[in-house]
C-alpha cells in the first residue's frame, strides 16, 4: 500500500466537506494507495502525462473536487481538495490550477526526502 501525504491545507479542507463527499474522496484516496482507480477519477488538463488525478463529486448542487498525484516516490500526495466555484464552464479556475502547480512542486520536495 502506498503511503499517504497531504500537502497544504488539503486534509483539513477535506474535513470541512460534507460527510457524503468526505466518504467519496477518502475512498478514492484509498483505491489510490492500493494501486487502483476510482471510478470518478480523470486526469486532471493542463499537466500533461503528470499523473495529477482528480476526482469529481457533485453534493446538493455544489461540486467538490480532490487533486492527487501517485506517480511520485511511489507514494500518494494529496494536493489540493476544494469546492468548486467558477460561474463559468467546468474549466478549473486559475487560481486552484496555481496552486496545484505549487504543491505538485512542494511535493517533489518532500518525495526527495523520503526514504524507499
Amino acid at each position: 500500500m502506498k503511503p499517504l501525504y497531504w500537502i497544504g491545507s488539503s486534509k483539513r479542507d477535506l474535513q470541512a466537506l460534507p460527510e457524503q463527499v468526505v466518504d467519496v474522496f477518502g475512498y478514492a484516496l484509498f483505491l489510490a494507495q492500493t494501486g487502483e482507480k476510482h471510478t470518478q477519477a480523470k486526469p486532471l488538463r493542463g499537466f500533461g502525462s503528470a499523473g495529477v488525478l482528480e476526482v469529481c463529486e457533485d453534493f446538493a448542487g455544489n461540486a467538490y473536487r480532490a487533486v492527487y498525484i501517485t506517480e511520485i516516490a511511489n507514494c500518494v500526495f494529496v494536493l489540493h481538495v476544494f469546492q468548486k466555484k467558477s460561474k463559468t464552464g467546468i474549466a478549473t479556475p486559475k487560481p486552484d490550477m496555481q496552486l496545484i502547480e505549487k504543491r505538485m512542486r512542494t511535493a517533489k520536495q518532500v518525495a526527495k526526502d523520503i526514504k524507499p
